[in-house]
């Protein structure tokens, strides 16, 4: 058990966590961030962030969190690399567990967030990283030149099938329904672009392959129940996200879909406990939303914690 007290532990380093660890070391609260991957999170992967107030143009994801980091920095935030497992709640005090570490805290702010949503098809666990992919940034400019796919009808759908389109040499944008739910300019800008070709109606039943990777997917189509083989060299998904909270499903409350239940101060079921970003249940989960929430969650810490003085 480590000696050190903590005011405040964040779990989750992405816009919702910077931001709190932001307010709360600025508030000269102990703070820790903790961290399992990257600083930045899900934005990292984000190539132009157009609807993020104060950047004319857009900005790339790396580069705003890259700011985040650095205005953190600015005020002496503690963060480490480790994966939280437990959390207990023993009163004024809550214990975490940090890798193999134990530590005690007075509050805790959770920004998880969410990860990608699998199909749950064949085929999709044995060609992923071999043509299966569900980060268009990430291994987009792995498939130059060949025909991929993107499954989904979203913004993210739609971002990363322009994305896509920059190396693909054609990108067909498969969505079970007969029309977008994008935001209109993303619409328009699908459209207007020759490489992609909307598939709709259709669902994927199967991922097929080789020892090469995929080498075409299994359509569906559900208005008239036909099946055929599309020839692509890769598939990308984009069919939303779910919350990375199941390691607190016998601590807190959730919904049914995983996300933490919290009130509009962003308070969980446990006294002291704070959810803020995607992993808590809301109507939008845009970065602007998580950095509100992230702030709303310090600051209703710090006075938690004043009633405990």
């Amino acid at each position: 058990m480590s000696d050190t007290l903590y005011d405040v532990l964040i779990i989750g380093g992405g816009p919702a966590g910077l931001t709190a660890g932001l307010y709360t070391s600025r508030a000269k609260l102990k703070t820790l961030l903790v961290e399992r991957m990257i600083l930045g999170g899900q934005v990292m992967t984000t190539t132009k962030v157009e609807n993020y107030p104060g950047f004319p143009g857009g900005i790339d994801g790396p580069d705003l969190m890259v700011r985040f980091q650095e205005h953190c920095q600015e005020f002496g935030l503690e963060t480490v690399t480790a994966e939280v497992s437990g959390l207990v709640d023993l009163g004024r005090e809550k214990i975490v567990t940090v890798d193999d570490r134990k530590i005690r805290t007075r509050t805790v702010i959770i920004t998880t967030g969410a990860e990608p949503s699998k199909l749950g098809i064949p085929g999709e666990i044995e060609f992923t990283g071999r043509g299966v992919s569900y980060c268009a940034t990430c291994d987009g400019a792995f498939f130059r030149n060949v025909p991929v796919a993107i499954i989904g009808g979203g913004d993210t759908a739609a971002e990363e099938a322009l994305f896509l389109s920059r190396f693909a040499s054609k990108v067909y944008l498969i969505h079970r329904r007969n029309e977008l739910r994008a935001t209109k300019l993303l619409q328009e800008r699908i459209f207007a672009n020759e490489k992609i070709e909307p598939i709709w109606d259709c669902i994927v039943e199967q991922v097929v392959g080789d020892n090469t990777g995929v080498t075409g997917l299994e359509l569906r189509n559900l208005e008239n129940n036909a099946t055929r083989t599309l020839n692509v060299d890769g598939m990308f998904v984009a069919i939303g996200v779910t919350p990375k909270a199941h390691f607190l499903a016998d601590i807190l409350d959730l919904d049914r879909d995983g996300y933490i239940l919290t009130d509009a101060d962003c308070c969980t079921s446990m006294p002291g406990v704070f959810a803020a970003g995607d992993v808590r249940k809301k109507i939008l989960k845009q970065i602007a939303t998580a950095v509100g929430d992230g702030a709303i969650a310090a600051i209703v810490a710090e006075k938690y914690l004043d009633t405990l003085e």
